[in-house]
């Protein structure tokens, strides 16, 4: 039922992608992904040197011997990111599928293609799907409004964003952005996806890396209790509703500026805030799935729930996937 170009060109049993998600993605969590028939992907950038990505590379191959993706975010950082040797080292570790996202990617395509690598390019809107297509990525993951994260600026949900995708370019697309279950997937593929990607559901497994205070706290949570901020930078971010979100939004109603808030904005708080759950003094991205998420079951167990119960949703719509 699921075997499709996804699964098919990936080489994976499911069409279930564990998303790049900063501290988060990490060789344990990636590789017991991949171990259960999904996609597990590691975040390059949670390593401050290409020598530690490459350690933990070699964690998760230690793991298992499924495919495994990295992800390589592009973005604009005040200390210039040395991506090349990033590549050295995924090229080096034969890594074979790549999750990009951030900014146009095109400077870095023709050395991950020339290496047999296929391309996941995520973006927020039906016309950078259309670009990722034309300088050459194999799939687009498109991210709805409702994910963590940045879902850029057009507030568009998934339920109208994938197939308005799917219509506008060739290459498969990937549904991220909402799912946390086995009816999302159905529901994925009937509006024409290949698969999905997941973040937040991932974050709430017993392989996540996320300390236990802070699990505890996202489980307690509904989907309204998420907010956006950084929408006066326009690089709106989805994160749970707590202090350190409030601050910010209280500041930008004020008109701050990115100087002003740098320090607020910093990634070092989400860091602290994953290995201490000290939750209420960094942003946390958190997608409105979270409402959906009454479980901290073991990957295995969660992909395996989601690939039953998309089955029997599938199978009383009578539903072919073909």
């Amino acid at each position: 039922m699921f075997n499709n170009k996804l699964t098919k060109t990936l080489g994976i049993k499911y069409p279930i992608i564990q998303g790049g998600m900063m501290w988060v993605s990490n060789a344990y969590l990636a590789a017991n992904v991949s171990e259960a028939g999904g996609l597990g992907i590691i975040t390059a950038l949670s390593f401050d040197s290409p020598e530690k990505l490459a350690h933990e590379i070699d964690n998760a191959l230690r793991i298992t011997n499924k495919p495994l993706g990295v992800n390589l975010t592009f973005l604009p950082t005040l200390k210039p990111v040395d991506y090349d040797s990033y590549i050295d080292v995924i090229i080096d570790k034969n890594i074979k599928i790549i999750e990009t996202a951030g900014r146009n990617p095109e400077k870095y395509i023709d050395r991950l293609k020339n290496s047999g690598a296929s391309i996941i390019h995520k973006c927020t809107s039906v016309k950078h799907a259309v670009k990722a297509e034309k300088i050459g990525c194999d799939f687009v993951s498109i991210d709805g409004f409702e994910c963590a994260g940045h879902p850029g600026e057009d507030d568009v949900t998934s339920i109208v964003l994938i197939p308005k995708t799917v219509d506008s370019i060739n290459i498969p697309v990937i549904a991220s952005g909402g799912f946390a279950d086995g009816r999302g997937l159905a529901a994925a593929l009937c509006l024409g996806a290949t698969g999905v990607n997941m973040g937040t559901r991932f974050m709430l497994t017993r392989e996540s890396p996320v300390h236990e205070n802070l699990k505890k706290h996202l489980l307690s949570l509904n989907e309204t209790d998420t907010v956006l901020v950084e929408r006066s930078l326009r690089n709106t971010l989805r994160a749970i509703n707590n202090n350190h979100a409030q601050k910010i939004i209280k500041m930008e109603s004020k008109n701050a500026s990115l100087q002003e808030m740098a320090p607020l904005l910093s990634g070092k708080n989400g860091k602290k805030a994953i290995e201490t759950g000290a939750y209420e003094n960094a942003l946390i991205a958190c997608g409105q799935c979270v409402g959906l998420i009454d479980s901290i079951p073991s990957v295995k167990d969660l992909i395996k729930s989601i690939i039953e119960e998309s089955e029997e949703v599938i199978k009383k719509l009578n539903i072919v996937n073909e």
